[in-house]
Order: C-alpha cells, then sequence, then structure tokens
C-alpha cells in the first residue's frame, strides 16, 4: 500500500517524464502493466502497459506543444487515488492528437481546465481519467462560436480558477 505522499510523487514524477523528460519508457515505469489512460473527450489512450508506452511515444509525447506549461490549481488525495485541478496553456501551434485530433494548428493561444483522476494499486498507477470541456477548446480555435450556447466563456472559468490558487 502506498500512502498519500508517495502517490503524489510518483504522479509528479510522471507528470515530469512527459512533460519535462518527454520519455515513453520512464513515463510506463510508473504504471501497472494493465494500467490504462483516457482523455474522456476525446477518448485518446488505451490501456495495458505496452499499449500505452507506443501512445506516449506516439500519440501523447510527441503532441505537447513546446510551450506548455501545467498549473495545478487544487489536488484532493484518498486512499488509494488523487484527483487534480490543473490549468493547461499552450499555442496550438502543431497538431495536438490527444486535445484537438486531426485538426491542423490554428496558432490559437489555448487555455484549458482539466480533471484528472489518477488511480493507485501496488504503489504503481493504476488509471488515469482526464475530463475538460470540449466546447471551450473548440470554441477557443474557432470551430463553434460560443455566442448563443448554453455555455459560459472560458475566460471566466479560468479567472475563477486562477483566483482560487492565487488566494
Amino acid at each position: 500500500m502506498v500512502n498519500q505522499e508517495e502517490m503524489v510523487a510518483l504522479w509528479e514524477q510522471h507528470t515530469a517524464y512527459e512533460f519535462e523528460t518527454k520519455d515513453a519508457d520512464l513515463t510506463v515505469s510508473t504504471m501497472v502493466d494493465d494500467a490504462s489512460v483516457m482523455h474522456l473527450p476525446t477518448m485518446s489512450g488505451g490501456s495495458g502497459k505496452e499499449h500505452l508506452r507506443r501512445y506516449y511515444r506516439d500519440v501523447f509525447i510527441p503532441g505537447i506543444p513546446q510551450n506548455t506549461v501545467t498549473e495545478t490549481v487544487d489536488r484532493s488525495v484518498g486512499d488509494d487515488f488523487l484527483v487534480e485541478e490543473i490549468l493547461m496553456r499552450m499555442r496550438h501551434d502543431q497538431e495536438i492528437p490527444f486535445l484537438l485530433p486531426g485538426l491542423a494548428p490554428t496558432g490559437r493561444d489555448l487555455e484549458v481546465p482539466l480533471l484528472v483522476k489518477v488511480k493507485f494499486r501496488d504503489g504503481l498507477m493504476e488509471s488515469e481519467r482526464l475530463y475538460w470541456d470540449q466546447a471551450a477548446v473548440l470554441a477557443q480555435v474557432d470551430l463553434i462560436a460560443s455566442e448563443g450556447l448554453p455555455m459560459t466563456d472560458f475566460t471566466e472559468v479560468v479567472r475563477f480558477l486562477r483566483d482560487k490558487v492565487m488566494s
């Protein structure tokens, strides 16, 4: 059984391997053999360590724009899971298959508030589930107009979360 501090440390190491080191082998070293990862708004991800190794190597890691910044807004940790609210900022200057599959770069700046739930087993990560408002992402790249739709302007959401971080 892994304690809460160890779960947080493993999660932070996992994300460093993804976003800083950009190494698929190191990323999956933090996971159990039958791990699963799913970006639910786009259904990007998969199951099983070998599939995930290929996913991180061929899809996720090369799909992270160079200028991507992530900022933790809040984190809750339970006995075998953590939930984290994150603000992710990037420029859509390359294809981002996990976020905007099949869409050519628009050059737009994106701010994506997202939520990730991570489960742990046997001292490693068992699963990641990521959620975000895809309509807000599509509005930021002008694929849909948010005016007239029953949705809040994403800048209000980001401002609310950022105020929470700063307070």
